[in-house]
């Protein structure tokens, strides 16, 4: 027995070392990388590791050139984590597509990574050198990019001199959206033998009109430590001197949507992602009971105002759909934006059979192969059977069973009324609700009349210092809707959106505003600047915003009469 314990405790003590290994990962201040660039390769561990690192292995391709190691604790939903860090500055030994090797930390090891080396830095065109030691260089990776699709703008300082103070102007581009990305990299590297500390940031930028369009020049201005200049007072400060540094500027030839797109939304990415999940079997799906179907695009080197709506067919009117609120978001890495919209949509079967959802399919143009890509979700088959919970009896059958039961109840109860006629009691209960049930509605009239009357007058007094008031802002709108004229929606938008929420543009009055009527707002600030401008129709827009009004009337009204709202499953 001894030998047995001790044989188990042992094969305990592996199987537990084995299960419970430290998570260890590995990545990169930026990638690629040139040759002569330093980079950081960053590993790290969510708890102590069975030992130290051996980093010999990088020996092989890879010049270590300084190694540092630090730990910090992060709060996550209350709880206490610790994060270790080693972090390896290091130089390629050579270009091509290298790999970072397993790094054992006694018996844990963090995976391989790739990593693309490219040959020595040359000198940049957009490379301006007012002076040697202090410049400036911008590139972007494409000069003929589409309407609304990303331009990576990426800026280096390159210095060899100590630098006390700097600022750096932002890019500057008219009809485009300019986004910065990720936080800045700091490594050193080599040009024409000669080593530089880099600078780098990058923008995302998203050009909203076709046609040549310019990005101006950069301008650092920098406080630079004087050379070979000594104070001998210990008490005053460096001898520093100001210098302006100019960047060249970058031309940028805008192409049209291609002829090739032939669907109603321009979607421009770098790869598209579209999924779906559902809470439950589809094939076994009960009357009367939700199911909740997740449908998620996720699109690299877009934005969230250029993903269409993605549950948009229409289905069976016996299979009742209510749709949540989309999730919009955007992450900013050092490759570009990733955007992804998330809508949620709970099915409730009014019976039982079979139901068919149709496919969805979103248009999208690629813009590393330049043609124009579909992203499907294929149909879906329901089978909807009955519930295993009663259904609702028929009132006759109701009325027949109760002619067996209540005869007897009703002789021996002498206060009750001598009647044997069932019917006649059932239709004496059924007058009473139908009584007290039209006063309800009459009740519930009065009330809505007069709330509505009281929201009107006080929506129509209500003005801007400008003397516009809600009623003449909705009025342009729906003008505006009917002609089909975004400009002039736009604006009366923008007057409404400043008196309810006094906000003063079209992406901060979107957030405002029920699901349906944000998605038309998004849907118009993105096609203001289209190719084509009848490509937008106001009429959605004017629906979703009347459907907006009266959820938000009704929701008041139900506050301040100390009501609860009321809300679909």
């Amino acid at each position: 027995m001894p030998t047995f314990l001790l044989f188990l405790s042992l094969w305990l003590a592996g199987f537990s070392s084995h299960v419970f290994a430290t998570d260890i990962t590995v990545s990169l201040d930026r990638s690629p990388v040139s040759v002569d660039e330093s980079f950081q390769i960053i590993f790290t561990a969510s708890e102590s590791p069975d030992a130290d690192p051996d980093f010999s292995p990088l020996e092989q391709d890879f010049t270590i050139q300084n190694q540092s190691e630090n730990s910090r604790f992060e709060f996550v939903n209350g709880k206490s984590n610790r994060i270790i860090q080693w972090i390896l500055t290091v130089m390629a030994n050579d270009s091509g597509n290298l790999i970072i090797p397993v790094i054992k930390f006694g018996s844990d090891a963090s995976p391989a990574l790739k990593i693309v080396v490219s040959p020595s830095a040359t000198v940049n065109k957009n490379a301006a050198y007012d002076d040697d030691d202090l410049y400036l260089e911008v590139t972007t990776n494409t000069e003929k990019p589409f309407i609304q699709s990303q331009v990576l703008y990426t800026v280096k300082l390159y210095r060899r001199v100590d630098l006390a103070k700097a600022n750096l102007s932002e890019p500057e581009l008219n009809d485009a959206v300019i986004e910065k990305l990720a936080d800045d990299a700091n490594y050193t590297t080599q040009v024409s033998g000669v080593t530089y500390v880099v600078i780098e940031r990058k923008y995302a930028i998203f050009p909203q009109k076709s046609g040549v369009i310019i990005i101006t020049p950069l301008v650092l201005t920098a406080d630079t430590v004087a050379r070979g200049r000594q104070n001998n007072s210990f008490f005053n400060s460096q001898t520093t001197q100001r210098r302006i540094v100019k960047s060249n500027a970058v031309t940028l030839n805008v192409q049209p949507i291609p002829a090739t797109f032939t669907d109603s939304h321009w979607l421009t990415a770098e790869q598209i992602e579209l999924t779906q999940t559902w809470s439950g079997d589809t094939s076994q799906m009960k009357v009367g009971e939700p199911l909740t179907r997740t449908v998620k695009l996720v699109a690299r080197g877009s934005t969230v105002g250029q993903i269409p709506e993605l549950n948009s067919t229409k289905i069976d009117p016996q299979l009742k759909a209510y749709n949540d609120q989309p999730v919009l978001h955007e992450e900013k890495t050092v490759s570009g934006i990733v955007a992804s919209r998330e809508e949620k949509i709970a099915f409730i079967p009014a019976k039982s059979g079979n139901y068919t959802l149709p496919a969805i399919q979103i248009s999208w143009f690629n813009t590393q192969s330049k043609k124009v890509e579909m992203a499907t979700l294929p149909e879906i088959a329901l089978n909807v059977v009955a519930s295993e919970n009663a259904a609702p009896v028929p009132t006759m059958r109701v009325v027949e069973e109760a002619k067996q039961i209540l005869p007897s109840k009703i002789e021996t109860n002498n206060s009750f009324p001598l009647k044997t006629d069932v019917e006649n009691v059932f239709w004496g209960w059924q007058f009473v609700a139908i009584f007290s049930t039209v006063g309800w509605l009459m009740t519930l009239g009065f009330w809505f009349l007069k709330s509505k009357f009281t929201a009107k007058n006080v929506s129509e007094t209500v003005e801007s210092p400008a003397g516009i008031s809600l009623k003449s802002s909705v009025k342009k709108l729906k003008n505006a809707c009917m002609t089909d004229n975004s400009e002039a929606a736009k604006t009366a938008l923008l007057e409404w959106g400043k008196l309810q929420f006094n906000e003063t543009s079209l992406g901060a009055i979107a957030p405002h505003c029920e699901a349906s009527l944000r998605d038309e707002i998004l849907k118009l600030n993105a096609t203001l600047y289209a190719k084509n401008a009848e490509i937008w129709q106001g009429k959605s827009l004017f629906k979703a915003f009347g459907e907006n009004n009266v959820r938000t009337k009704f929701t008041s009204r139900a506050n301040v009469d100390g009501l609860q709202p009321l809300y679909k499953l």
